[in-house]
């Protein structure tokens, strides 16, 4: 009867552990990047990434981006990461895509489009104008003149526009061969009178990211004020609050999507007006000005700031931040334990370039981690070995006060402190192994550098799932399973060496922990199923290695194989 209770309890105590991890997992630790391949058939095959309509119709009158492309003269982009144009009119960056990044896995598929025009679908653009008072201003329908016929790298062009009222307005864009522009905007006064202005640099998008927020990964609105990165700002916040301004010195501002970042950084040594503001017609908008400028007749005025737009690449963010934008790399949302994350990522990162392949660079790190922990799996070990010595002497003291705990407890402490064990020293281990499972679980949940990288066989993306499972017959049954059923293979492997793993330790002496860790395997198996692949492979090599190492440590302390002597 008490074991079937005890099995009863830890059945209920499993299905609370899926069932709240599931609930739990939505809001606080999304698991993985979508699904980028599915097999269908026994086959594989890539995923295709739902992309919005161009030609879709809506009450705003939405045209097809190729239509509204065609609207206005545009001036070519071409870098080695970027491609687009520029719109004339109202000088907008607002066609523009990724060409070292693709939607999906599909062979063929188009690059990651980030800026596109409005009037389209998506609509999501940057701007540099002019507010003040004394002058005709160029406006949104502004069209500017170029001189140059593309931007790229080394060939910077100049916009310019005569207000007809002895005011010249000119924009020079630069652009560096990864994501950065540089707008240095001027205005010359040759009438009269003065003029008082204030360039202003802005994003504009229709409509929130598709990725969500989550609390261990910030989307939407972002920014570092005055030496401080902000994250408390938010789509849901901005609903309700329509606008909220920021003054500060330097800094920057955007958006930032789960992978990619437009970023406004106004000139680091000015007092900005900053704000992040929902539009009279439902988009969002970031915006910087400086303090207003007093141009004097026959006198010019100048201000330069810069806007990236691109993938938040771990790397070249740093590279920005080192070369004069402060907190830059703080676009990616790291945590509190970035200072732990980061050379993850970096010893990650230099395995992957010295060896090809990510799968392969995280087994490594695995073997690395391991091998870190060696000695203190010893001392584990040891513990172990010394409290399978004393059990005999454990249950004596259970029998003997099973109807007072409180002397119970007193005895077996004493027990420790005699015979010189400490019975918590098994946990050191997986304390220590926490913080690096946390911190590849960031790095495979936010580095783009891992976005669409496989592994082998069927592995064709270590940021997402393991696609192939047995529960819809490795996809010969037109089905797909709900996430936390998709158990794939990498999650059976990550159960079985878990539970290979816990029959090779010591047995509880507690019947109820007993079942629970009897249980935990399976249920563990269920929970890693919706997490990246890269987390599940980075934990079935770590048990294996465990059970090597216990393999290993058991012929050195044959002791702890015997049965424990009966007294």
């Amino acid at each position: 009867m008490s074991d079937n209770r005890n099995f009863l309890l830890a059945i209920v105590l499993s299905a609370f552990v899926l069932i709240g991890w599931s609930f739990l997992s939505e809001r606080y630790f999304p698991t993985a990047a979508d699904p980028s391949t599915k097999i269908v058939e026994g086959k594989q095959v890539a995923v295709a990434k739902p992309q919005a309509d161009p030609t879709a119709d809506s009450p705003a009158a939405l045209r097809s981006r190729r239509v509204v492309l065609a609207e206005a003269p545009r001036l070519p982009i071409a870098t080695p990461s970027l491609r687009g144009t520029i719109n004339l009119r109202g000088a907008r960056i607002d066609d523009l895509v990724l060409t070292r990044h693709t939607q999906d896995m599909r062979f063929g598929s188009p690059p990651v489009r980030l800026l596109s025009p409005a009037g389209a679908p998506e609509a999501f653009f940057a701007q540099f104008g002019w507010t003040g008072e004394g002058a005709a201003l160029p406006g949104p329908n502004t069209v500017w003149t170029a001189a140059g016929d593309r931007l790229a790298p080394g060939s910077p062009v100049r916009l310019s526009w005569d207000n007809g009222q002895g005011q010249l307005f000119a924009i020079d864009l630069s652009v560096d061969e990864n994501y950065m522009f540089t707008a240095r905007q001027s205005v010359a006064n040759r009438g009269g009178g003065a003029i008082a202005v204030k360039p202003y640099s802005l994003v504009n998008r229709a409509k929130a990211a598709p990725d969500p927020d989550s609390w261990t990964l910030h989307i939407g609105p972002v920014g570092v004020f005055n030496g401080i990165a902000d994250y408390e700002t938010g789509y849901d916040t901005l609903e309700e609050t329509p606008e909220r301004r920021i003054a500060s010195t330097g800094g920057w501002l955007g958006f930032t999507d789960k992978y990619w970042l437009t970023a406004l950084v106004p000139d680091q040594k000015a007092s900005v007006d900053a704000a992040f503001r929902r539009t009279n017609v439902g988009g969002f908008q970031a915006d910087a000005s400086p303090a207003p400028m007093i141009v004097a007749p026959g006198r010019s005025a100048t201000y330069q700031s810069r806007f990236f737009a691109g993938a938040k690449e771990i790397r070249l963010l740093d590279r920005y931040a080192d070369g004069g934008i402060p907190l830059l790399e703080r676009a990616i949302d790291w945590g509190w334990f970035r200072w732990f994350m980061k050379p993850i990522f970096y010893l990650l990162d230099w395995l992957f370039n010295a060896i090809g392949n990510f799968g392969v660079a995280i087994i490594c790190l695995t073997v690395i981690v391991r091998a870190l922990m060696f000695p203190i799996a010893q001392r584990q070990f040891k513990s172990m070995a010394a409290m399978r010595v004393v059990q005999p002497k454990m249950k004596v003291i259970q029998e003997r006060f099973k109807d007072d705990k409180q002397r119970q407890q007193q005895e077996m402490l004493k027990l420790y402190q005699t015979e010189k064990i400490n019975p918590l020293a098994g946990c050191l281990p997986i304390l220590v192994q926490i913080p690096i499972w946390y911190a590849l679980y960031k790095v495979l949940l936010i580095a783009v550098e891992m976005r669409h990288q496989p592994f082998a066989g069927w592995i064709k993306d270590l940021a997402a799932p393991d696609p192939l499972t047995p529960v819809n017959l490795f996809g010969f049954l037109d089905f797909a399973p709900p996430a936390f059923l998709a158990v794939g293979i990498l999650p059976i492997i990550v159960g079985i060496t878990m539970w290979l793993q816990f029959k090779l330790n010591p047995q509880p002496t507690d019947p109820v922990q007993a079942q629970v860790f009897a249980i935990m395997p399976w249920v563990l198996m269920f929970v890693m199923a919706p997490f990246a692949a890269g987390l599940q492979l980075y934990w079935a090599t770590s048990n294996l290695l465990t059970i090597a190492q216990q393999k290993w440590l058991y012929s050195r302390y044959p002791g702890m194989k015997e049965a424990p002597a009966a007294t």
